[in-house]
């Protein structure tokens, strides 16, 4: 395992970082904000129009063919900026169709996604609000060769933007991934209130919903999962993104808020505020990038170390964005201040995939039931910030 970005990859990163920069500026993110949706139309066909939307698609169906450490250094730019719109539930539903799609399917949904023409979400949780695959209750039984969907779906990441909603129904004894077409008749979508208006959160209700038995996708929990752990080291991997971006403009305004005749960053007590961040930023890195390397290559410890990477992450961004408000003052607490933003953003990631507590869960139900021997944490990496 090499423990940095290959040049390919570095450059792909600094790519990102500089479209960004120039297109998703923080009056573009409160546009989105206060929009109904935070789908930007320029935007979306922006990022598409790089290859993001195709990063982890096939080669056979126009994707790019990448793993998920291209995916999760794209990520981290698209974190930094708190860029708004689906593209993580897409990263998702793409992680989902190329796992569990027939060739056919793969093409009707892969290809208009990977060129932008198409915008896609899942849903998963339900009223429980857990991650884990087996309280699935929602009933899609099989009539005729139709598959007819009941109930309803919660916190269902920008349902309102989306193409297609590929919803994870139960069947019988076993999972079924039905795509739901937004026009279908039964479906209703709902906006709920939620922290972070970059990512609207809605219930989706299914009243008899009609889908034919050719166009399911029949899954189980253990591969569905991993779909799943894909679009989790993806927001890992915005997390880290966001947390850097309050790190480096909490240690500017440290340098250059006067307090006493002297910048407030000269005193100690925040300058371990500081180094507090860094170091719960560069720990997040290396855990997120590692978990990217053994989805990537199929390691037997990277349910785990996905696992490992969201709790701590999720743990961190809200530290990080507590001490960035704190450094700031009042002023970080107001609505003019960008900061609070990425603590919107941080609160809401936090329990998005899972929170801490129910991914150090499965870390100790894989540890007893497989034996997994866990990575050994690495150290931090220096940053500009420093």
């Amino acid at each position: 395992m090499d423990f940095d970005l290959s040049k390919s990859q570095k450059l792909l990163k600094h790519s990102a970082r500089e479209l960004l920069a120039r297109e998703c500026k923080p009056e573009r993110v409160r546009r989105a904000m206060a929009a109904e949706s935070a789908w930007d139309a320029a935007l979306w066909q922006t990022i598409a129009d790089q290859g993001w939307t195709a990063l982890i698609v096939p080669e056979a169906h126009a994707g790019l063919a990448l793993g998920v450490v291209e995916l999760a250094a794209v990520a981290e730019e698209t974190g930094r900026v708190c860029m708004p719109g689906p593209f993580l539930s897409t990263v998702l539903a793409t992680a989902i169709v190329s796992r569990h799609g027939s060739a056919e399917q793969q093409a009707r949904y892969l290809e208009p996604i990977a060129a932008g023409e198409m915008k896609a979400t899942a849903a998963v949780l339900e009223k429980s609000a857990t991650w884990d695959l087996d309280a699935i209750r929602c009933g899609a039984p099989l009539n005729r060769a139709t598959f007819v969907i009941s109930g309803e779906k919660h916190f269902v990441t920008d349902a309102e933007a989306a193409d297609v909603i590929f919803c994870v129904a139960r069947s019988g004894e076993g999972l079924v991934v039905l795509p739901v077409p937004k026009t279908a008749a039964g479906l209703t979508i709902r906006r709920t209130a939620s922290m972070d208006e970059t990512r609207k959160v809605c219930v989706v209700n299914f009243d008899n919903v009609s889908v034919e038995q050719r166009n399911a996708m029949y899954a189980d929990a253990t591969s569905l999962g991993r779909a799943i752990d894909i679009a989790t080291v993806a927001l890992c991997a915005e997390m880290v993104g966001g947390m850097q971006w309050v790190l480096e403009t909490t240690v500017e305004y440290a340098k250059t808020r006067q307090q006493f005749g002297r910048a407030i960053g000269s005193f100690q007590a925040v300058q371990h505020q500081c180094a507090d961040m860094v170091l719960l930023t560069e720990s997040s890195r290396s855990a997120t990038y590692y978990a990217a390397w053994a989805l990537t290559h199929d390691d037997p410890a990277a349910r785990a170390a996905v696992s490992i990477a969201k709790s701590y992450c999720s743990d961190a961004y809200r530290e990080v964005a507590n001490r960035g408000v704190q450094v700031h003052g009042g002023i970080g607490f107001t609505w003019e201040h960008d900061l609070q933003m990425y603590y919107k953003r941080a609160k809401a990631s936090e329990t998005l995939f899972g929170d801490a507590t129910f991914h150090r869960e499965r870390i100790a139900s894989i540890v007893v039931d497989r034996d997994v021997q866990l990575p050994a944490p690495e150290p931090a990496r220096m940053t500009e910030a420093q």
